[in-house]
């Protein structure tokens, strides 16, 4: 487990997730924290497989809590700069049940969006 604030697990191996990461990443605030690709298989530490961090999003904080789906959006996004009042806002009631239902609808559509932008995104080394 790193000593970063924040380890994010992410699916590398989805492009819509890359893109999302890679904007939090331009931020100079987000060399503080760990990113680690879920679709690369690795240890992800106590609680969390690498099947079910594939399904969802998750980030585990500098304590060791672990947090899933909206409630990581929210955390992670009070982490950065650009994002913490939103991070804020998301994380109470009823923004937080507002922002993982809108996450869960998301995760229903996602293979059929993932298959259509990997069509449109042709990113090297990426094969459709």
């Amino acid at each position: 487990m790193s000593k970063s604030e924040l380890t994010i697990y992410y699916d590398g191996s989805c492009p819509l997730c890359r893109r999302e990461i890679a904007l939090y990443r331009r931020l100079a605030a987000a060399r503080r924290l760990h990113w680690q690709d879920v679709s690369e298989d690795g240890c992800l530490g106590e609680g969390l497989s690498c099947e079910v961090a594939m399904r969802r999003f998750h980030v585990r904080d500098n304590h060791g809590r672990l947090f899933s789906g909206g409630a990581a959006f929210a955390r992670l996004w009070r982490a950065l700069p650009g994002w913490r009042v939103a991070g804020w806002l998301f994380a109470w009631p009823p923004l937080s049940w507002l922002l993982e239902g809108t996450y869960r609808v998301f995760l229903r559509g996602r293979p059929s969006l993932q298959r259509l932008l990997r069509r449109w995104w042709k990113e090297p080394g990426v094969s459709a």
